[in-house]
């Protein structure tokens, strides 16, 4: 919208202006999902980032309240637009970059606040990621009624003056609770171990395999410095079990060449880290999908019927509140209602492993792009047979089905990606993990704006127009409906053939793992 109405871009480029910005933005979190696990530590990573953050966010309201800065239409006689629109983007992707460290590490700094290995707490920190969601979502909720109209009916200054206090007063209240914190140390690059692991793989690539799996080497399990839970030998990607042939018949930790001799658990990190690159893939367009919710659905929007009682005028920002209330119903409803019941009727401790819980999700977003094009064909036949050639006749509650239904998907799985990611990667590896799962996102906000690009270029009839009745959008949702659905078949089979981490029962995590202190 602010694109739109404040920097005049057409659709076509605010749309992917977005997407651009919402890929940066998740996209970051690996590098800083990486500097947290090796050698930053979590909480430090989300001091830093917050500070940053707040950075963006000041800049950001300085653009709008300072005259130099302030775009010629809001009022100010030594505005520029151009130089608005310069820092306007410098403070954004400066919260993009406050982002990629705030996210993946505040995240999983609160995942790790539960032990895995104490039965109870495992338990609750399955539905730590329902809570977390349902937390993020009452805040969205709160951003897009309150905020937005703040936006519309006071102004766009006073919006993020408020936005930078919340982020100020909210860093101050976890800096405060810093003493009853649970701290991981940070770990080292976890790429070196995996290189090491690949290196001595291919260097013993003629050796034959042992016997037995027991022959292969493993840290002993008195050995203090692990850091981290052993892990159970499994028979895929076999090949890099040779890293872990001992080549001598007595060799100790101290004395053994990591690039010569990996232990089992490291062998089978780096299994875990290949084989979630098909599940990574096969969710992307999933993603593409959830980016059409905050692009072309608000737009939609704009050309509906927003009045709800009297002169009141829903926002256009604000239908993004019908997924916001769904996902907080959906995900009371998943945690409270269907999981115990799940618990009973298959025995699962999760109700459903978490795989089966993506893919539910997935079935809801094609059914999402398939609802979608069914309204926009219904809205552009209300502008064929308007008078004035517009769909104001038309009430935005139209759209309530589709954001019911991508929440319903999300609460499978947006969840269910922040679960499968932070607890299938390697222990040392948690902030990286829940990055794996912002990738996702980023990687298909890029994806979005490519086949934004790609299906402008190719259609005979642009699909894309100067506006969304010169569009034909309804296209473009059965497309993603196609794509998802194709995508679906492929997804159920990396899925059936999927091997679960599988940890030792003995662990040696809890004593070491943690300290009692942010800083070293």
């Amino acid at each position: 919208m602010y694109l739109t109405t404040v920097l005049h871009q057409d659709l076509k480029t605010a749309a992917k202006s977005c997407n651009y910005w919402s890929g940066v933005t998740t996209i970051m979190p690996l590098l800083g999902g990486f500097l947290a696990d090796a050698y930053l530590g979590r909480f430090s990573t989300v001091m830093l980032s917050s500070l940053i953050y707040i950075m963006g966010l000041l800049l950001l309201t300085m653009s709008r309240v300072v005259p130099g800065l302030r775009p010629l239409d809001a009022g100010s006689a030594g505005g520029s637009h151009r130089v608005h629109e310069v820092v306007f983007f410098l403070a954004m992707y400066l919260i993009s970059v406050g982002t990629g460290g705030h996210k993946p590490s505040l995240e999983s700094f609160g995942a790790d606040q539960f032990d895995d290995d104490h039965p109870i707490e495992k338990r609750k920190k399955m539905s730590f990621f329902n809570w977390w969601c349902f937390g993020l979502c009452c805040g969205l909720l709160l951003g897009v009624t309150v905020i937005v109209y703040i936006q519309d009916h006071v102004g766009w200054a006073v919006a993020d003056i408020i936005l930078t206090t919340v982020m100020v007063s909210t860093t101050a209240i976890i800096w405060i609770g810093r003493p009853l914190y649970r701290y991981r140390k940070p770990m080292g690059s976890p790429l070196t171990p995996m290189m090491q692991v690949i290196v001595a793989a291919f260097v013993k690539r003629r050796l034959p395999y042992p016997v037995d799996s027991d022959q292969l080497y493993e840290i002993p399990k008195s050995d203090k410095n692990q850091g981290g839970r052993l892990l159970l030998h499994t028979n895929k990607l076999r090949f890099l079990d040779k890293a872990a042939i001992v080549e001598d018949e007595v060799v100790s930790k101290e004395k053994a060449n990591p690039w010569r001799l990996a232990s089992v658990t490291k062998v089978e990190e780096v299994k875990l880290i290949i084989n979630m690159i098909p599940i990574w893939l096969t969710t992307l367009p999933f993603g593409i999908c959830v980016a059409q919710s905050s692009t072309f659905f608000i737009k939609q929007s704009t050309t509906l019927n927003r009045a709800i009682a009297g002169d009141f005028t829903i926002p256009p920002a604000s239908v993004y509140g019908f997924a916001a209330v769904s996902l907080v119903v959906s995900i009371a409803i998943y945690d409270r209602i269907l999981v115990p019941f799940l618990r009973r009727v298959t025995g699962d401790e999760r109700g459903i492993n978490i795989l089966q819980r993506i893919g539910i999700g997935m079935v809801f977003s094609v059914a999402t792009m398939v609802v979608a094009a069914l309204v926009e064909r219904k809205r552009l036949r209300v502008v064929e047979a308007s008078p004035a050639g517009n769909s104001l006749s038309m009430s935005v509650f139209w759209l309530a089905p589709q954001y019911v239904i991508i929440a319903v998907g999300d609460c499978f799985t947006l969840v269910g990606l922040q679960e499968y990611f932070y607890d299938q990667v390697p222990d040392s590896m948690r902030s990286l993990g829940i990055a794996f799962y912002l990738s996702v996102l980023g990687a298909s906000s890029f994806l979005s704006g490519l086949l934004i690009t790609v299906v402008d270029g190719v259609t005979a009839r642009s699909w894309f127009g100067k506006d969304l009745n010169a569009s034909r959008l309804d296209y473009f949702y059965w497309l993603l409906a196609g794509i998802t659905a194709g995508n679906l078949f492929i997804y159920s089979f990396v899925a059936q053939s999927y091997s679960y981490k599988n940890a030792r029962k003995t662990t040696l995590v809890v004593a070491d793992c943690y300290q009692p202190h942010p800083m070293p």
